[in-house]
């Protein structure tokens, strides 16, 4: 189970193309648990992703909205 401050990071990722300030710990623990993921931009930059299992999360929590649930299978 995520703490409430993993989760509201999980939701940020979820709905920020470029979130800027998410506490490190908390990006380490859904790193581990495979709910997101870091997209590599260059050498020195990259951005969290939301990885299916962390959209099935959001998803189980009402979290997601339909335009992103259709977005998403579309990409799969």
């Amino acid at each position: 189970m995520l703490s409430h401050h993993e989760f509201a990071t999980l939701v940020l990722v979820n709905d920020s193309s470029d979130p800027t300030e998410l506490d490190c710990a908390d990006m380490e623990t859904l790193l581990a648990r495979q709910l997101v993921t870091l997209e590599r931009l260059g050498p020195n930059h990259s951005r969290p992703q939301v990885t299916i299992q962390g959209y099935a999360f959001l998803k189980a929590f009402g979290r997601v909205r339909a335009r992103e649930g259709r977005a998403l299978q579309a990409s799969l």
